[in-house]
């Protein structure tokens, strides 16, 4: 699926470092656009769609090879309680693929030559409740009910041809299982990304048991850690890659912690390029920024790489 005749990321991560783009959100909020909704920024994607193009350039001019769609918390139950029915819901989830597609020939034009690929978002179950449960999971639903949940939105996603699934920020082993089962078939490739802390997953497994679910799992490509903080890269990209012996895919966020009630960040930015290079000597072949980290961030990491 990878466009002008470019390697797949796969064999990209074989060769050598990828650049990930760093925060949609923060990308959005800070030209301006108000994402105080449920739908966070995936509601752009109905109103709009060329805010979220922009933000994809944005990060392609930063030196990102790879643009993460605004479908983390676009999900079927999220968009019905807004009145956005089944079929209008898919094509939102489409668009958010072909937005990261327009991005990428954008920056053709503008003479970027890299290889530029798309993966489309796969936010988990605790996104579409909008109440900051992706930082703990354990939601009382089985993996048979999470994958159920899940399989619908990856067909969807599946169909609009991104070059991977990035199944991102998920706190918990079960719903990890449960998604690894929701993408075989689909005929596209995935990485998988734990919220972590404290080198357990924010359900508390412990990270060795979390990342095993994906080391035999053959659409994996990449297992690792995002929209955690920096201190707890190191140690998560070595059991990762001991573990899995696949690359490993990290994109923390800036250092700073998301108050769920206030609905704001506090604390200061931990965040730095000169990290990257220990990310790397661990294991790391994928590596960006999540929350807070913007174009600045990923321009430094693209200079390290």
């Amino acid at each position: 699926m990878s466009s002008d005749n470019f390697p797949s990321l796969a064999d990209a991560l074989a060769a050598g470092t990828v650049v990930l783009d760093g925060g949609m959100s923060n990308q959005l909020a800070s030209a301006g656009h108000d994402l105080g909704d449920g739908l966070w920024s995936a509601r752009l994607l109905a109103d709009r769609p060329d805010a979220v193009s922009d933000a994809h350039l944005a990060y392609f001019r930063a030196g990102a090879d790879v643009a993460i769609t605004a479908s983390y918390q676009a999900t079927f139950e999220g968009f019905a309680e807004r009145g956005i029915g089944h079929e209008e819901a898919a094509r939102l989830l489409a668009l958010s693929v072909e937005l990261g597609r327009d991005a990428a020939r954008r920056a053709r034009a503008e003479g970027i030559v890299r290889p530029l690929w798309v993966a489309a978002s796969v936010g988990p179950y605790g996104a579409m409740l909008a109440d900051g449960s992706e930082y703990r999971g354990r939601y009382g639903l089985s993996v048979d009910e999470l994958e159920a949940f899940h399989r619908p939105r990856l067909e969807v996603l599946a169909a609009a041809e991104p070059d991977v699934f990035a199944l991102e920020t998920v706190p918990d082993a079960d719903e990890a299982a449960a998604l690894l089962r929701a993408v075989r078939g689909l005929g596209v490739p995935a990485w998988l990304s734990y919220s972590v802390a404290e080198g357990r997953t924010r359900a508390g497994q412990p990270l060795a048991e979390a990342f095993a679910l994906a080391a035999d799992v053959d659409e994996v490509i990449a297992v690792g850690v995002n929209c955690c903080a920096p201190e707890d890269v190191p140690g998560a990209v070595e059991v990762a890659a001991r573990v899995t012996g696949k690359p490993v895919v990290v994109y923390p966020n800036s250092g700073e912690v998301w108050d769920a009630e206030a609905r704001a960040w506090t604390g200061r930015s931990t965040f730095g390029a000169e990290q990257v290079a220990g990310w790397r000597a661990a294991g790391a072949r994928l590596i960006g920024g999540c929350c807070r980290v913007g174009p600045e961030g990923i321009a430094g990491i693209a200079r390290v790489v």
